[in-house]
C-alpha cells in the first residue's frame, strides 16, 4: 500500500480508480495545487497487455501537461499512415496534417501498459496526490460541503473526506453504481482475439486494416507496430471462437504465421475481448463525476476510448480547480457533463456506423458493406463508403455553454484528419514560438490559466485589467510569434483576440474587443452568467 503523509489542510478530490484516467486527473489537478486522494481496488502490480496502443497527437498533449508525454513519445512508433485494403489491394490511405506546426507527432503506438507505470512514477514523485492501493469504493455520501467515499482496505473499512469524487473505476464502476446512473447500450457478440507478436517483421511504421484478407477469410484484420519489435494484431472472430482450443491444435500458430511467415516470433499476450457501446446517462450528480470507461464504453476501432477518457480527466481537473480556487460557478462543474457527453455522443455515433460496417448484422448492413468494398477496388469515389474505424479527434465545443459564439458555422470540414478552423471551441492549433526569450510552442502555455492571445500588442494591459481576478496569461502575438506561424493558423486580424482555455480550446475569438466584451466572453468561460 502506498499511503503518503497529508499534504496539507486542503481536502482532496477522492479518485476512484488508478489507470490512466484517475491519474491523469490526479496529477493535473496537482499543477493546480489541488491535493488528489486515489483509491485502487487492486493491489498494487504491473499492468501486462498492450490493451489501448494509439495516442493521438492533441492527447499527447494532455499527457505532457501532466508530465510523460516526452517519455511516451521517445518510446512510442510513431506513424502519420493509416492504409486500408480489401483481398490484397490498398484501397486508400489517410495521412493527418498539422495546422500550424508541431514536434509532437500525429499518432503513437505505445502500449497502455507501459503508459500507466510512467502515470504511477510520476504520482509516486508527486507530494499532493496518493494512491492507495487495494482499496475497494463501496460507499457514498454527499452534501453540499462535499463527499464522504467509504473504501473497504487492507485494514478495513475505511472513509475518505473529499471536496468532489471522480469515478474513474472502468466500466464495472461502483461510483456509477453508487449515484444511481443507468448505462444503456448494447454488446457485440462477435468477438476479436488480440496478440502482441514479438518479432523482427519488415513492416513500416503505419496502421494497417485489412477487408477479407486470405488469411482471415470473411472477416477483418487489423495490424499495429509497437516498441521492441513487437505487433499488435486484431482478428475479428465468430461468436463461439474459442482460443484454448485453437492454441492447443497448433491453429494458433498458423494464424500468426499468415502474417509474420517463417520469422520466429513469441506471443508476449493474447486476449479475446467482445465490444460494448455504452455511455452514462449522465456524467454528474452533484458533487460526483464520471470519465472514461465509468462514463462511456465503445468499439475501439478509431482508438476513441482511452483517448477520449484522458480528455475527460483534463477537461474535468481544470473546472474543479477553478472551482475550489473561486474562480468558477456551478455552471462550470456542471459543462463537464454538457461538453464530455456531447462528445461521448459523436463517438458512440461513429464507433456504431463503424461497427455496422465492420460486422454487419442485417442482409441490407451485408449487401452495403460487400457492394462498397467491390466498387472501391476500381472507382476511388467509392471508397468514401468504406469504414474501417474514424480515428479520434477531439470533441469541438461549438455549442458549449462556456463557448462565446462567433455567428453560424459553415461547411465545417468532416473528413478524418482534416484541419479544422480555429473557431469558437475548436481545439487551438499549435506552432513555435518565443515567450521571455525562450523557444517553446503555444500548447505548451496552456493547463494551468487561461491565455489571452492578442494580435495587437497594444491592448495587451487592458486585456490583463478586465480579467477581474482571473488566470489569465496575456500574450502579444507579435511579439511571440516571430515567424507568423501561429497567426495564419489562428487567421487572426488586426484587432482579433483569442480567449484559450485551460485545456487549450478556444473559448472566443473576438475580433475586435473593447475590455468589457473580452471580460464578458471570460465570464462565460468560467461558467458565470
Amino acid at each position: 500500500m502506498n499511503s503518503k503523509a497529508d499534504a496539507g489542510p486542503a481536502e482532496p478530490v477522492v479518485i476512484a480508480g488508478a489507470g490512466p484516467v484517475g491519474l491523469v486527473a490526479a496529477l493535473l489537478l496537482a499543477r493546480f495545487g489541488v491535493p488528489a486522494t486515489v483509491l485502487e481496488a487492486a493491489g498494487r502490480c504491473e499492468p501486462v497487455g498492450s490493451k489501448a496502443i494509439c495516442f493521438q497527437r492533441d492527447v499527447l498533449d494532455v499527457f505532457d501537461r501532466a508530465g510523460c508525454a516526452e517519455k511516451m513519445i521517445e518510446r512510442g512508433v510513431t506513424w502519420t499512415t493509416g492504409r486500408t485494403y480489401y483481398r490484397g489491394t490498398e484501397l486508400f490511405a489517410v495521412t493527418f496534417p498539422d495546422a500550424g506546426r508541431s514536434d509532437v507527432p500525429p499518432w503513437i503506438n505505445i502500449s497502455q501498459a507501459e503508459v500507466e507505470c510512467l502515470l504511477r512514477d510520476l504520482a509516486d514523485a508527486e507530494p499532493l496526490v496518493d494512491v492507495r492501493y487495494g482499496h475497494r469504493v463501496s460507499g457514498l455520501d454527499q452534501d453540499t460541503g462535499g463527499v464522504r467515499v467509504r473504501a473497504e482496505s487492507p485494514d478495513g473499512e475505511i472513509t475518505v473526506a473529499g471536496s468532489h469524487l471522480i469515478g474513474a473505476d472502468g466500466p464495472h464502476s461502483a461510483v456509477r453504481r453508487l449515484i444511481g446512473a443507468g448505462f444503456p447500450g448494447r454488446s457485440y457478440d462477435d468477438r476479436f482475439l488480440i496478440c502482441d507478436v514479438r518479432a523482427d517483421l519488415p513492416f513500416p511504421k503505419e496502421r494497417r486494416f485489412y477487408f477479407d484478407p486470405e488469411w482471415n477469410p470473411g472477416r477483418q484484420v487489423l495490424v499495429h507496430q509497437c516498441p521492441d519489435s513487437t505487433w499488435r494484431i486484431d482478428w475479428q472472430m465468430p461468436a463461439d471462437y474459442d482460443f484454448e482450443a485453437e492454441r492447443a491444435s497448433g491453429a494458433l500458430d498458423d494464424r500468426i504465421r499468415k502474417i509474420t511467415g517463417d520469422v520466429p516470433y513469441e506471443v508476449v499476450w493474447a486476449s479475446v475481448y467482445r465490444f460494448h457501446q455504452r455511455c452514462a446517462e449522465t456524467f454528474q450528480r452533484g458533487r460526483v463525476f464520471l470519465a472514461g470507461d465509468a462514463a462511456h464504453l465503445y468499439a475501439p476501432f478509431g482508438a476513441r476510448g482511452l483517448n477520449s477518457g484522458v480528455q475527460d480527466a483534463e477537461n474535468l481537473a481544470w473546472k474543479l480547480a477553478f472551482a475550489r480556487h473561486g474562480h468558477g460557478a456551478e455552471r462550470l462543474l456542471a459543462s463537464y457533463d454538457a461538453e464530455r457527453r456531447a462528445a461521448a455522443h459523436e463517438n458512440l455515433g461513429v464507433t456504431t456506423r463503424t461497427m455496422e460496417f465492420l460486422v454487419p448484422h442485417s442482409a441490407e448492413e451485408r449487401t452495403r458493406r460487400a457492394t462498397a468494398l467491390e466498387a472501391a477496388l476500381t472507382d476511388p469515389a467509392a471508397r468514401a463508403r468504406i469504414d474501417s474505424g474514424k480515428l479520434a479527434e477531439p470533441y469541438w465545443y461549438l455549442e458549449s455553454p462556456l463557448t462565446t459564439p462567433a455567428g453560424p458555422v459553415e461547411g465545417f470540414p468532416q473528413a478524418a484528419g482534416a484541419v479544422r478552423p480555429p473557431l469558437p471551441g475548436v481545439l487551438c492549433p499549435d506552432g513555435p514560438c518565443i515567450v521571455d526569450g525562450r523557444e517553446t510552442r503555444l500548447r505548451r502555455l496552456f493547463g494551468t490559466e487561461f491565455v489571452a492571445l492578442a494580435a495587437d500588442g497594444r491592448r495587451c494591459a487592458r486585456i490583463e485589467e478586465a480579467a477581474g481576478g482571473v488566470p489569465v496569461a496575456v500574450h502579444a502575438l507579435d511579439a511571440i510569434d516571430t515567424g507568423g506561424v501561429l497567426r495564419t493558423a489562428l487567421d487572426t486580424g488586426p484587432g482579433t483576440v483569442h480567449l484559450v482555455r485551460p485545456d487549450g480550446h478556444l473559448a472566443a475569438v473576438l475580433p475586435d474587443p473593447d475590455p468589457g466584451a473580452f471580460a464578458a466572453a471570460l465570464r462565460r468561460a468560467c461558467g458565470r452568467s
